[in-house]
């Protein structure tokens, strides 16, 4: 069961300022890879799992910005930890249609 929701919003700075989405399209890759549940939304990505197993996905993302070339990251991260379970579904389900 999972017992965290974390959002994150990762801000690669690149060497010649280059447009960042490609770089983000690579971390979302490394999260599909992780076959951890997540949501993509505009400003940030969540997702659905154990709380160390995301952690290990997160520094996986940071390192490969890294490994493209970026200078630093920033990764600015939301965490719910609520070890009875946690579920995107049960807190969003009154407002899908």
């Amino acid at each position: 069961m999972a017992n965290s929701l974390v959002s994150i919003q990762i801000l690669p700075k690149t060497n010649k300022n280059d447009n960042v989405i490609p770089y983000v399209d690579q971390a979302i890759s490394i999260i599909d890879a992780s076959g951890i549940k997540y949501e993509v939304h505009p400003l940030e990505t969540t997702l659905e799992g154990n709380l160390s197993e995301i952690f290990s996905v997160i520094e996986q993302m940071n390192q490969k910005m890294i490994d493209m070339g970026c200078s630093n990251v920033i990764s600015q991260i939301k965490v719910l930890y609520q070890p009875s379970g946690a579920s995107m579904d049960q807190l969003t389900e009154k407002y899908r249609t």
